[in-house]
């Protein structure tokens, strides 16, 4: 096994925690879709924007199915080897080290594919022949042997908006796989600062619910191109965070929400700043 299989393998382990306590708000039914889709045998593609809650509304979905969750994040780093598997070579003797869609089918478990729209066309093509409604694959890296899904095997994809870097349209082939599709984006002010008292202690909502009309702001105006950057539900997570760590709100803002403008120039950050101070004050 390679060193970047091992990863894969690390990070697919990390997505088999149970959590204790239910960190995603079914704000827009979710659930219920997703439960109606996998009585059906139909996959799933959810669409948002980043920090949306995606990856959290997935894992939950799991637990809840008490399923076993396989995860590949992909990139263009992503090869088919990490799907299907790879040769081994160990005491002499040729092996074979089974890749995470092959392990998932044969579990019958829950495949999760996120930023699918980031794999190469490569990659897709092995999806897609393991995606149709035969449930299939022939490991031709493993002398041609038919991988048939398990009972219970359900695939769960995800993609970005095309504006993030990396991203690409994805073939209608693999489009029409995922007949079920959740559109899932920032959630209203108030179901967005229950989100964020899940991960906090304190007791902060006047200035939690100051920094999401912040946030909005800044969504808005990246998303008419006014800015650069269009923050999520981390970064109004970790200014709660920061409250409880004893960080002042008006410093809290600044060191979340503004300095990432100031890559783009003095302009960018300080057009932030001043949005953060009359909100916030000096």
């Amino acid at each position: 096994m390679n060193l970047k299989q091992g990863n894969f393998k690390l990070r697919s382990y990390a997505f088999n925690i149970v959590l204790s306590e239910s960190l995603y708000i079914d704000w827009n039914n979710s659930f219920e879709i997703l439960n109606k889709a996998y009585d059906s045998d139909l996959f799933v593609l959810i669409i948002g924007p980043k920090g949306t809650g995606k990856t959290t509304l997935v894992r939950e979905f799991a637990t809840k199915k008490d399923k076993k969750l396989e995860s590949v994040n992909f990139s263009l780093r992503t090869r088919e080897s990490h799907l299907v598997g790879s040769k081994t070579l160990e005491n002499g003797s040729v092996g074979f080290e089974e890749g995470i869609l092959v392990k998932s089918m044969k579990e019958g478990g829950i495949l999760y594919l996120d930023e699918i729209n980031a794999a190469e066309a490569d990659v897709l093509l092995r999806l897609d022949e393991a995606l149709d409604d035969r449930r299939q694959l022939v490991l031709k890296e493993s002398g041609g042997e038919l991988i048939q899904a398990s009972k219970g095997w359900f695939a769960i994809a995800t993609i970005n908006p095309l504006t993030h870097v990396g991203t690409k349209e994805l073939p209608p082939q693999i489009l029409s796989r995922f007949p079920v599709r959740i559109r899932l984006e920032y959630p209203p002010e108030e179901i967005e600062l229950e989100i964020v008292k899940k991960y906090i202690s304190g007791s902060h909502d006047k200035e939690l619910l100051q920094v999401i009309k912040l946030a909005n702001i800044l969504r808005q105006a990246a998303s008419v191109e006014e800015l650069y950057y269009s923050p999520s539900l981390r970064e109004t997570i970790a200014f709660g965070k920061m409250l409880d760590a004893g960080v002042r709100p008006r410093h809290a803002a600044e060191i979340i929400f503004a300095n990432i403008y100031s890559q783009w120039g003095n302009v960018e950050y300080q057009k932030v700043n001043d949005i953060i101070t009359s909100m916030f004050g000096n």
